[in-house]
């Protein structure tokens, strides 16, 4: 018998990996959400009595058997750190589907791109001021960029669980395909010469494509040579750079705004 090719063995890896990944949900607020989202997989829901009181609702609305564990003994499979108020909920990662059902459809669609944006905490506010601003979709890479965890989740205060965040495997082919679709695809560089609103001048009823990349290193010189044109945030001074999450909202808000 044929032994299979070392790359047929690691992507099957990866699928069951996939397939056996799940994340804990942690707040009240991303718990109630979660519980309340009909796409979500739910799979286990720790409470302490007051916290099951506060959610009654939800935990209604989903159908789900939450166990009711007493302060004293609530122990969940999180980071110490982590601020649960007494509700975490297991559950599947979202799937959102394909770039094309996300991000064609809409009048003048709007899209965030991120380039090693890795903190959770960033890519949940992101994720927030683009439910906000009424972007399509957030788009990073499934190596490189964070992703869903309970951090994010609450972070995002909800949007995770109605702004799609699609995770694909190569963002300069993403790019293309933006491009191919019909989005001028700007990448957001300080050192650029045009600000957004001059580049986007006559034009802000065509498919925009955003790319932001990480705090301190920037883009990559790779997702620069591939989008359309950089720009800049118009600045009123030289007071070094934006929150990569600032500046998404800023950026988005701008490529809308009349």
């Amino acid at each position: 018998m044929s032994k299979k090719p070392k790359w047929v063995v690691e992507k099957e890896q990866q699928k069951k990996s996939a397939a056996a990944e799940t994340v804990w949900l942690f707040g009240l607020h991303a718990v109630r959400d979660a519980l309340l989202n009909p796409e979500r997989e739910k799979l286990h829901l720790m409470v302490t009595p007051n916290a099951q009181v506060k959610l009654a609702d939800a935990i209604a609305e989903a159908g789900i058997e939450p166990e009711v564990v007493d302060p004293r003994k609530f122990k969940p499979p999180l980071d110490p750190n982590s601020v649960h108020q007494g509700a975490v909920l297991e559950v599947k990662p979202l799937n959102w589907g394909g770039l094309a059902e996300n991000c064609i459809g809409r009048e003048a669609p709007r899209v965030l791109l991120l380039d090693r944006v890795t903190d959770p905490h960033n890519v949940g506010a992101i994720l927030r001021s683009a439910e906000v601003l009424g972007a399509s979709a957030v788009i990073g890479t499934r190596h490189n960029s964070a992703p869903e965890t309970g951090a994010l989740a609450k972070t995002a205060s909800g949007a995770l669980e109605r702004q799609p965040y699609l995770r694909m495997r190569n963002l300069a082919d993403t790019i293309v395909e933006l491009q191919n679709m019909g989005f001028i695809v700007l990448g957001l560089d300080g050192e650029a010469e045009e600000t957004i609103e001059t580049v986007l001048e006559g034009r802000k009823d065509r498919p925009v494509a955003l790319v932001l990349g990480a705090e301190g290193p920037g883009l990559r010189e790779k997702t620069k040579a591939t989008v359309d044109q950089l720009v800049k945030i118009d600045a009123a001074g030289g007071f070094g750079s934006l929150n990569v999450s600032n500046a998404a909202a800023i950026a988005l808000y701008a490529s809308v705004a009349r």
